[in-house]
């Protein structure tokens, strides 16, 4: 049957709640405010194309901390410091010890080291041909290039050049890139295609799956275009932080993954709650109203839930992870923006193109009526099922490592990539990865012991020093010495076996630092730069756990009038988390599934991205928790019955968390096509959280947990009696 609705319906100033009557001014005002609205996306379109050449690269890196200190010394002190990329130089015939390769070599290093931006360029052949650095079949050697500057200036200005002019290579001599900065370089450009060649993805898919849904196409473009709208605020706002501070490429990624997921959400409901005000009878100016007084309330303790998850990032001390805390909030008003201004003028509007054609089936409804009954009459035996199913896959979590990303996160045809392979397969120690350490102690005998000491330490290759190469407690060679002394101290090279950085590099730096040494010294070198990074990030993880569980207990309960409703929140959603977190592990550290998705795993797991998977999934699980919990509320306010509020609730609004659930976990599986594993981990991870918290945990654990509470489900205030509109 048509839904008939009055073409212009008398607008209606009325009293109420103050998102009612914001409802009735955006009916009342809906030209002026799409007006203002299309001005407001031509703008952001234009700041947004401005702001994504701003953002500047990152490093995992912990500033202030000792391998930070340690570096500053070194090229302060002496004019040294950790190399930021390599040449891997490949003999085309013989080996790189024959006189014309060696020839050819050191005019490469020579043409390197006049390239504006290079400050220091290290080679086998001028560093006395050690065996660290030359292969074990003699083909290949390194070129070790330091380049100092941000990640800005040596990934996008000196690279871009230094690069191609420097592996064309030539008749005697074949050379390869690689190195951190390298590796990182090729990240960027790589990450951006796949989140590109997704949307692509997404935006067919996201429309056919809300057609399917909603049943009209207006219906199904309109939260399109609002996540599109959302997404291009959110970069135009981040030119605001911009200005101030250094905000990481990654952090356009973010919007583009959360700005359409967010946008579909959040109009699905608020078109939903106008077409149930329209099916209750009422005209379009009160069903609007309605809508943003019901759903609007929603959607905007659902936005500041989210925005305070990812608001707790500013409490880490890296530009890196702040990149996000700043997407995150800036979508988060966007897609507030589009959802409760901008929608409902747009419903005043077409109000009649988004509504369905014929009245909706209501089995669907139903069945998570039934269901959640089924659920509250055995709420032990549904509970503890469904938490042993979570339990289980979760339990993969219990074996995290945490590592250090390198150059595996790229796909195996990347040319950096290919360079690192050739390296930890060919060489025999990781001279490029040494461990460095700054003495601004006395030279002579105390560096000759403390070398000694070093050179025993499981891993080490050998050490350089000003007292001669060391390995294996003696000495076995003069090496090039007179680097490592000035009249201020010296300093020491401890370079580790390519089997101890395969392993557990943090291990390897930790037991370098157990050496005590015989003067004040600072360690450091790229090992060491991990190592600081992930204690600094693992370090603050109690900090920022404990500020986004408060954080969102204080939303909900504010939102909820509850206490005991927040705090069954949060355990819910820790346990969505776990699972979340054990497929990470099952999946990205222990490589099942490595060769249905195209990634090499390495055992571990870097921090950072799972830490930022933590704040959003967090947030965007509160979500659906915050829409069940107000259809909940408002039916136990109405009714003060709470096993029919908690039907009544789930048949309301179970359908549409399933569809927007599955909208959502499909737009984030269309990540896991990507062909940098930090993206694929983003896209199976989240979609894994959104799954599981819209299905297992909304469907039988909140009832089931809201049965048992019975009561206390509203302590202290209970129910709260609404006036008839």
């Amino acid at each position: 049957m048509n839904v008939l609705i009055t073409e212009r319906p008398p607008v209606r100033e009325e009293a109420g709640p103050p998102l009612r009557r914001l409802g009735f001014l955006l009916v009342r005002r809906r030209r002026a405010v799409l007006g203002l609205a299309l001005a407001l996306a031509v703008v952001a379109g234009v700041l947004a194309a401005g702001a994504v050449p701003r953002m500047s690269l990152s490093r995992f890196e912990a500033p202030g901390s000792e391998s930070d200190r340690a570096q500053a010394e070194l090229v302060e002190r002496f004019g040294t410091g950790s190399a930021d990329m390599i040449f891997l130089v490949t003999a085309r015939w013989g080996t790189v010890d024959d006189p014309e390769v060696a020839a050819a070599g050191q005019e490469l290093a020579a043409r390197v080291a006049r390239h504006e931006g290079v400050a220091e360029v290290e080679t086998y052949w001028s560093r006395g041909r050690p065996a660290t650095m030359r292969s074990g079949d003699g083909e290949h050697a390194l070129i070790l290039v330091r380049i100092p500057g941000d990640a800005d200036h040596v990934r996008a200005t000196v690279l871009p050049g230094l690069v191609p002019a420097s592996t064309r290579g030539g008749e005697l001599l074949q050379v390869r890139a690689g190195g951190g900065e390298e590796v990182f370089r090729a990240t960027v450009p790589l990450a951006r295609q796949d989140f590109v060649r997704a949307e692509l993805v997404i935006f067919p898919l996201a429309f056919a799956l809300l057609w399917l849904y909603l049943r009209r196409a207006m219906a199904a473009l309109v939260p399109i275009l609002a996540g599109v709208f959302a997404m291009a605020v959110a970069l135009a706002l981040l030119r605001i932080p911009l200005l101030f501070v250094d905000v990481s490429t990654f952090a356009l990624n973010l919007t583009l993954a959360m700005g359409l997921g967010l946008g579909i959400d959040y109009c699905l409901f608020v078109i939903s709650r106008f077409r149930e005000e329209v099916r209750a009878g009422r005209d379009r100016a009160a069903a609007v109203a309605g809508a943003v007084e019901h759903a609007g309330r929603t959607v905007l303790f659902s936005g500041i839930t989210v925005a305070a998850s990812l608001a707790v990032l500013f409490a880490l001390p890296f530009d890196f992870l702040r990149s996000f805390a700043f997407a995150g909030i800036a979508v988060v008003v966007g897609g507030l923006v589009a959802a409760v201004v901008v929608l409902p003028a747009v419903l005043a509007t077409i109000g009649g193109a988004l509504l369905p054609r014929r009245a909706a089936s209501v089995r669907g409804a139903e069945f998570w009526h039934g269901l959640a009954v089924r659920v509250m009459r055995r709420p032990l035996l549904y509970g503890g099922l469904a938490t042993a199913l979570l339990l289980v896959l979760a339990a993969p979590f219990l074996g995290l490592r945490l590592g250090t990303a390198d150059d595996r996160i790229l796909p195996p045809d990347a040319a950096p990539r290919q360079t690192q392979e050739i390296i930890r397969q060919s060489f025999p120690a990781e001279e490029t990865d040494a461990v460095r350490i700054v003495s601004s102690g006395p030279t002579g005998q105390d560096v000759t012991g403390y070398a000694s000491e070093l050179s025993r330490v499981p891993g080490v290759a050998q050490v350089d020093s000003a007292a001669g190469v060391f390995a294996g407690g003696r000495r076995v060679g003069d090496g090039d010495v007179s680097r490592f002394a000035g009249g201020e101290g010296a300093w020491l090279s401890v370079v580790p076996s390519a089997r101890a950085l395969a392993g557990d590099p943090v291990r390897f730096v930790d037991a370098v630092r157990a050496v005590q040494p015989p003067f004040e010294v600072l360690i450091g070198g790229y090992p060491a730069e991990l190592a600081d990074y992930r204690a600094s990030v693992v370090d603050r993880l109690p900090l920022l756990l404990g500020l986004m569980l408060g954080v969102t207990f204080l939303v909900l309960l504010l939102m909820t009038r509850s206490v005991i409703l927040p705090i069954k929140a949060t355990i819910l959603n820790v346990l969505s988390l776990g699972v979340m977190f054990g497929a990470l592990v099952w999946v990205y550290q222990e490589g099942n599934l490595s060769g249905l998705l195209g990634f090499t795993p390495t055992g571990t797991l870097d921090p950072s991205i799972p830490i930022l998977m933590l704040c959003v999934a967090y947030g965007l699980s509160m979500d659906y928790e915050v829409f069940l919990l107000s259809r909940i509320r408002e039916e136990y306010d109405r009714t003060g019955d709470t096993e029919e509020a908690v039907a009544s609730g789930l048949r309301n609004g179970a359908p549409l968390i399933t569809a927007a659930g599955g909208i959502l976990a499909l737009t984030f599986v269309a990540y896991a096509t990507a062909s940098v594993s930090f993206v694929q981990m983003l896209g199976v991870g989240m979609a894994v959280v959104v799954l599981v918290d819209a299905t297992v945990i909304r469907a039988v654990l909140v009832p089931s947990l809201m049965r048992l509470a019975g009561p206390l489900n509203w302590w202290p205030r209970g129910r709260v009696t609404t006036s008839a509109r």
